[in-house]
């Protein structure tokens, strides 16, 4: 009977120093998407003495509520709003295209390259949400408002210069953000419940 041959243990006193060099390497080479902060412009403090019956009247109508509740459901103005139609009533209150009483005022600013322009500079969204809303309603309700300023200005840069809204140079950029304004107020969670 011939003696069974030992083979040789595999030496693992490298293995851990493989390993660790391997985990350098994917963290050297591995980038990591850093997600950017959402650009937003808020309204201006209301002066204390402003306490005229006509001037709160006239700050409602220049605000625009959106509410998203704890079930993640959508109130626009005080009415219930399905996310598909959020946008178009968003575009509707900025522009106010009708000079309706209820919605923004304008105002006649000297905007470079277009000259005097009623400008919707008055109006400002109130983004709220409840502390149990999720939070991919809320980036889709903050997609859709951006979606609303977005079209607006590349409606008025296309008929201006025949260009996208990003496709402008940095001054017709300026020009047609003077027209549109982005003014986005994100209010802190609260515990709205499922009400209006």
């Amino acid at each position: 009977m011939g003696k069974k041959r030992k083979t040789p243990g595999i030496n693992g006193s490298s293995s851990a120093d493989i390993a660790f060099m391997l985990l350098i390497f994917f963290l050297i080479t591995t980038s990591m998407d850093t997600d950017k902060g959402l650009a937003r412009r808020l309204p201006q403090p209301v002066p204390k003495d402003q306490k005229d019956k006509n001037d709160v009247e006239i700050n409602k109508r220049n605000l625009l509520v959106v509410l998203i509740n704890s079930n993640n459901q959508i109130s626009c103005g005080g009415e219930y709003t399905d996310i598909k139609q959020l946008k178009d009533k968003v575009k509707e209150f900025i522009d106010n295209p009708y000079n309706d009483a209820n919605k923004p005022e304008k105002v006649e600013e000297d905007v470079p390259f277009f000259g005097k322009v009623m400008c919707a500079t008055k109006g400002v969204i109130s983004l709220q949400n409840d502390r149990g809303t999720e939070y991919q309603a809320y980036i889709s309700v903050q997609n859709e408002l951006a979606k609303a300023y977005n079209e607006l200005r590349d409606a008025v840069s296309k008929k201006k210069f025949g260009k996208t809204f990003a496709e402008l140079d940095e001054d017709q950029q300026k020009a047609v953000q003077q027209i549109y304004p982005q003014k986005i107020s994100e209010a802190e969670p609260k515990n709205y419940g499922d009400k209006k």
